[in-house]
């Protein structure tokens, strides 16, 4: 009798995790927590700020509201492209989206949120025992890192999404007008896609101090958040309202260089280190 042992393949290995981290993450209960939040999140941001607005009922004064627009809780206009134009309508643009201090609620402290999302998702495997199982029997460190990468991708990308039709709701409940002014609806396209695209340089970031961190989660979550407030202000400038497809191939690249180095970091990592 002959007998034939199928040849378990990187192919077949990094299938196999995915198909269990994808799982994992739509049946874990945080991740509709931390979605449900990015939902309702810009809804409240909006209309709560938005009730400030008027005259002020004490001295008289006409008090401006936090958001007069509701892409300015998406992004801001880039300075370069304000400056280059000089028109009244411009002008406008740029009092309304220009970047501020109110403008640290928008869709770019979502990249915490992010930081959140996958500290709790690799350090619950360390915890439970998953990863030194999953090691034993399944698949390579390369595997997990592949596929906790792609996963939690995936999962920054849908909190975006949901966190864009958030503020589509909040700003029509709020009343507050659509227009996209020089941006355009082509910018405002290139801007979603790039701030997505640019969750692959954050996730690889975070994934590597959580895998070093391993089941201490509030180790990997208070350098994460310290390694997110060191690239924070790298966002607006990679991601503004008014993006191009410069903007969405310098994302690309950075998503790609940062998860082939990072990658191997963690891998190495994993490799060289204890998994309890």
């Amino acid at each position: 009798m002959d007998a034939r042992f199928e040849r378990n393949t990187f192919g077949k290995r990094l299938k196999s995790m995915l198909k269990v981290d994808f799982r994992r993450m739509f049946t874990m209960r945080l991740f509709y927590i931390i979605a449900g939040s990015c939902l309702v999140a810009p809804i409240l941001i909006l209309v709560m700020t938005t009730m400030f607005g008027g005259a002020d009922p004490e001295t008289g004064e006409t008090v401006e509201p936090m958001f007069t627009n509701v892409w300015q809780i998406i992004s801001s206009i880039s300075g370069g492209e304000v400056a280059a134009d000089t028109s009244a309508e411009a002008a406008s643009d740029m009092a309304a989206m220009s970047m501020d201090i109110t403008m640290m609620c928008n869709m770019n402290m979502l990249y915490f949120a992010i930081a959140v999302l996958v500290c709790l998702f690799v350090s619950e495997d360390f915890k439970s025992g998953y990863s030194k199982n999953i090691f034993t029997v399944r698949a390579k460190k390369s595997d997990y890192v592949i596929s906790k990468t792609a996963v939690c991708f995936v999962g920054s990308a849908i909190m975006i999404l949901v966190f864009f039709i958030g503020s589509m709701l909040g700003g029509a409940i709020a009343g507050l007008p659509f227009d996209t002014g020089i941006a355009g609806i082509g910018g405002v396209v290139m801007c979603m896609i790039s701030k997505i695209l640019l969750t692959a340089v954050f996730v690889p970031i975070y994934l590597v101090l959580s895998v070093a961190a391993k089941q201490r989660t509030w180790l990997s979550m208070m350098i994460s958040f310290g390694a997110g407030m060191l690239l924070f202000m790298m966002i607006p400038m990679m991601t503004p309202l008014n993006s191009g497809i410069m903007n969405v191939v310098l994302c690309l690249a950075g998503g790609a260089v940062f998860n082939f180095g990072l990658g191997a970091v963690s891998n190495l990592i994993l490799k060289k280190t204890s998994l309890v």
